[in-house]
């Protein structure tokens, strides 16, 4: 199975409302997460573009695992047999 199928991946990756259930996640989980792997270096002003790059990649981590689980999840559902 690759990433971007017959099935719609990408159509259902960036549909609304995952994409704003992935912004939450990345906005509530973010900020710990860059407080646990930066936080250090941000109290102690040791901010560079390389640091900035990795804070942004920080904060893409929440919003991919987000996006992933929401369309594994949706996926499953339309191939789960109705029961009604």
């Amino acid at each position: 199975m690759t990433v971007v199928d017959d099935s719609g991946w990408l159509a259902l990756a960036t549909s609304p409302s995952v994409v704003r259930r992935a912004v939450f996640t990345m906005l509530l989980v973010g900020p710990i997460l860059i407080s646990i792997n930066h936080g250090d270096a941000l109290v102690h002003g040791d901010v560079d573009a390389a640091r900035l790059m990795k804070i942004g990649l920080t904060l893409l981590v929440p919003y991919c695992v987000s996006t992933m689980s929401t369309v594994a999840t949706l996926r499953s559902l339309r191939m789960r047999p109705r029961t009604d």
